[in-house]
């Protein structure tokens, strides 16, 4: 059983069909891409994989729960999390603050146990503590651990969202342009981090991305978008060079 599966996913806003008939099926372990033109839906499917917009029509499952029209927040709980194109953290928060905010769906204790300060509050901050740094490590973000989010260099803000959602414990994480604004240098590091959350974490990826670079260096599969629908689909190597997808690139 494919650990997603998405059929005949689609989304009108008025009399515009921004998503049509869209299907994909990721297994666990892939590392796997979705690409097409600026304005081709790839977003608008994120937004429906998470629940910030509702489908029109379709279903989504992950390992076999049906998603369909869900909460963010159930959506999250079931294992999908994400980052964003543009990067959002706290950033008045530390580099450790913000990946315990993530952790407190599995760490939790009352209000009361918080504002009194009872045993169980420190008990459960010191158990976030060490996980968060646990997570920070594999990022070489743990020697970071005290500096505020919006101090840290681009590159690292960029693995700090991919460390907080991964506190949410994910099946599935979606990355929305992870390599957006980055140098050759950070790009090729950024590379390690996806392969790292992907070996190490056991966290199936599905991204969005326009760096070909990345993309055939990193995605093993590919579903191609074009005007939201879905233009082809199968191994990397195939994908990109299939004469409709060198044409919906270059606008031919």
């Amino acid at each position: 059983m494919a650990l997603l599966e998405v059929k005949k996913l689609g989304i009108s806003f008025g009399g515009l069909r921004a998503v049509d008939d869209f299907s994909m099926s990721i297994e666990k372990g892939d590392l796997y891409g979705l690409i097409g033109p600026n304005g081709a839906g790839k977003t608008t499917v994120f937004n429906l994989l998470t629940g910030v917009y509702k489908p029109t029509d379709g279903t989504i499952f992950l390992d076999g729960q049906n998603l369909t029209g869900k909460s963010i927040t159930t959506i999250n709980k079931a294992g999908i999390a994400r980052t964003f194109q543009n990067i959002r953290l706290f950033s008045k928060l530390s580099v450790l603050e913000n990946v315990k905010v993530a952790l407190h769906q599995h760490y939790n204790y009352s209000a009361l146990t918080g504002v009194l300060r009872l045993p169980k509050y420190f008990k459960t901050e010191k158990a976030m503590n060490e996980r968060a740094m646990e997570l920070l490590e594999p990022f070489d973000l743990q020697e970071d651990a005290m500096t505020l989010a919006s101090n840290l260099p681009y590159g690292k803000q960029r693995k700090l969202e991919i460390a907080r959602a991964l506190a949410t414990e994910p099946k599935l994480l979606l990355l929305d342009e992870p390599a957006a604004g980055m140098n050759p240098k950070e790009t090729a590091s950024l590379m390690n981090t996806i392969l790292t959350v992907r070996d190490e974490f056991g966290v199936t990826v599905l991204l969005i991305e326009h760096d070909m670079q990345l993309v055939s260096g990193i995605c093993e599969k590919l579903s191609v978008l074009n005007f939201g629908q879905l233009l082809c689909e199968g191994l990397t190597g195939q994908v990109l060079s299939d004469p409709e997808v060198i044409k919906a690139y270059l606008g031919e």
